[in-house]
């Protein structure tokens, strides 16, 4: 059901129970701006999104240097040395 922010502040009780049923959207000058739903199908919603959640690159390094760190390795980066490059050349 659709609730104006207004409404849903006067009938909060209504809108838990009827919540219990189906999510209840609340609008504020035709925009949606909030959803009352179950803690069952939130509690759902949260574990769905720790399993979607992917680690990126940036947080893959965090972890090497962090277990760097703890192991108390130091990773040697080679010095750089120039190559051979064809597009100088000609």
């Amino acid at each position: 059901m659709n609730w104006k922010i207004d409404k849903a502040k006067e009938q909060f009780s209504e809108l838990i129970t009827a919540a219990e049923e189906e999510p209840q959207l609340i609008y504020e000058h035709n925009q949606l701006v909030a959803a009352v739903i179950e803690a069952e199908m939130f509690q759902e919603f949260l574990s769905w999104q720790q399993q979607r959640h992917q680690s990126s690159l940036a947080d893959s390094f965090a972890q090497l240097r962090q277990l760097c760190i703890e192991e108390d390795y130091i990773f040697e980066v080679p010095s750089r040395q120039d190559r051979p490059n064809p597009f100088l050349e000609s």
